[in-house]
């Protein structure tokens, strides 16, 4: 896997690329036939590549009863369809595609808005001539001079980051626990435990995996770089849009990112995977987990969903910020905010809460794997796991 998920990675991307440019390809041709009431939208409509529209003089019931196959659908537009909110109705044999709709809703405001403005003795064509296409470009002010902030570029790298933390912590966390499990069930673990102590133990299997999961992470960023630089100069002159990708990357500061990364799959896996092996030492088999891995997992996936949908957007807002430092939200929320520059001070303070929020999870974890892994046959609840932890060596 450590030479597959590069190329996968790799191809993913070409089909992606493919896809999208080819996307029209794809979808079929579709009629879209008007019943138009008000009168006002009769051939204004304009036909394009998969989407053809017909004005007809039915009534709405004989234009559903026409409505044979998926490739047709039915506009009613009643006549006082401006008064009377979400009055305009296509009927189809299946759901729509938003961009169906999309496209239709698109039309029909702009004919509205055109008929509304000729009521009114307003030159239309004067408006569209006076339209402007302002492109806005972020520049941050640095030390050592202006530079383009590339804002869809910081926001791709922190959203990917995030999700490749929240990924690993689940991956390997649960190899950590699947092997406690095994080791506990085939009472493997009873010889082990009179040459090492618990803790031994379990810091080492957690220390072990953890060094497997980085080993992967160089592997595929070191091959993931080459590769896609030999596709870039096998595919495009200089000139091309591949070079005008690298250009915009080498303005994000990969080095910074790339230390913070690996110290916050270090410290957020050792946080977790502690976690991860007290609940294997608790339970005989993977099927009563569940119970105690939904509390562990909670803030990790609520951090998750949180940053692919508005941290990006605002990653210094109070609630960033705080995500950002807290240990158990800290490795998914931090990386979001990275690309976009975070105070030294905030860096550093999540950076101390990590590393002792780790130490304090493994301490917890290794007072109840030391009782834990030796337990069989009695089905662990809460209360009989902090009596373990309790418990006197």
């Amino acid at each position: 896997m450590i030479f597959v998920v590069p190329a996968l990675i790799l191809a993913m991307g070409g089909i992606i690329a493919m896809v999208s440019k080819n996307s029209d390809q794809i979808t079929s041709e579709q009629t879209v036939k008007v019943v138009d009431e008000s009168g006002i939208f009769k051939g204004k409509f304009h036909n394009s590549k998969k989407i053809k529209f017909q004005t007809i003089n039915q009534s709405l019931k004989e234009a559903k009863s026409n409505i044979t196959t998926d490739s047709v659908l039915t506009l009613y537009i009643p006549a006082n369809y401006n008064s009377k909110p979400n009055s305009v109705e296509i009927f189809s044999k299946k759901k729509p595609s938003f961009k169906l709709t999309g496209e239709i809703e698109k039309q029909m405001n702009d004919i509205a808005v055109n008929t509304s403005l000729m009521e009114h003795h307003i030159d239309t064509a004067f408006l569209h001539s006076i339209k402007s296409s302002i492109s806005l470009n972020a520049i941050e002010i640095t030390e050592t001079g202006d530079k383009n902030a590339n804002v869809g570029a910081n926001v791709t790298v922190g959203i990917a980051c995030a999700i490749l933390i929240y990924m690993s912590l689940f991956i390997y966390g649960a190899q950590v626990m699947r092997g406690v499990i095994e080791e506990k069930t085939s009472r493997i673990i009873e010889v082990i435990i009179s040459s090492v102590k618990p803790f031994q133990l379990m810091l080492g299997k957690i220390i072990g995996v953890g060094l497997v999961g980085l080993t992967q992470f160089a592997a595929w960023i070191i091959l993931s770089v080459i590769s896609t630089k030999i596709a870039g100069q096998a595919l495009h002159s200089p000139q091309g849009s591949m070079m005008s990708i690298l250009a915009v990357l080498q303005t994000i500061p990969f080095g910074y990112i790339l230390g913070c990364f690996i110290f916050y799959f270090l410290t957020g896996y050792l946080l977790y995977s502690a976690l991860f092996a007290a609940v294997g030492s608790a339970v005989d088999s993977e099927t009563e987990t569940q119970q105690f891995m939904f509390p562990i997992t909670l803030p990790l996936l609520f951090t998750y969903i949180l940053s692919v949908s508005i941290l990006f957007q605002a990653p210094d807002s109070p609630l960033a910020v705080w995500l950002s430092i807290i240990p158990f939200t800290a490795p998914v929320a931090m990386m979001v905010r990275l690309p976009f520059g975070v105070p030294a001070w905030q860096l550093e303070l999540s950076m101390f809460l990590m590393v002792v929020g780790f130490l304090f999870t493994t301490y917890v974890a290794s007072r109840i794997y030391r009782v834990g892994v030796l337990m069989y046959g009695k089905k662990a609840s809460y209360k009989e796991i902090v009596k373990w932890f309790f418990y006197k060596e």
